[in-house]
């Protein structure tokens, strides 16, 4: 009986790595074994990356609120704890929007939490 080497599947099989590997440099978007390990190694990368986006974006957020607050003389630790205890709930995310886009608002923001430290 003769050999059956998959044909038609093994193609389709290879067509759709060969796919997934588009626009990559050089033998690694035209030969199968290249694109296999390149595409592997890069669905590796993006898993682990899309957990570390949002740490970094936090790491940003946290950065761009501790500049807003030393201008308004305040220290981060102390403004988010004053937030918390005057029963104010805007996430990071927020806070830093409010500090680049909203610079008045945010030193609202800031004498509430003033206010809530003076009153504890």
């Amino acid at each position: 009986m003769p050999r059956a080497k998959g044909g038609p599947k093994t193609r389709a099989r290879h067509k759709k790595r060969l796919k997934l590997a588009k626009g990559y440099y050089g033998a690694k978007s035209k030969l199968f074994r290249s694109a296999t390990e390149a595409v592997d190694k890069a669905q590796q990368y993006a898993y682990r990356d899309r957990r570390n986006k949002k740490r970094d974006f936090r790491r940003l957020w946290i950065t761009r609120i501790t500049a807003a607050c030393r201008t308004h003389g305040m220290l981060y630790s102390r403004f988010i704890h004053s937030l918390k205890q005057a029963g104010i709930e805007l996430d990071r995310k927020v806070l830093s929007d409010m500090a680049i886009h909203d610079p008045g608002g945010f030193g609202k923001l800031v004498e509430k939490a003033r206010g809530q430290v003076v009153g504890a």
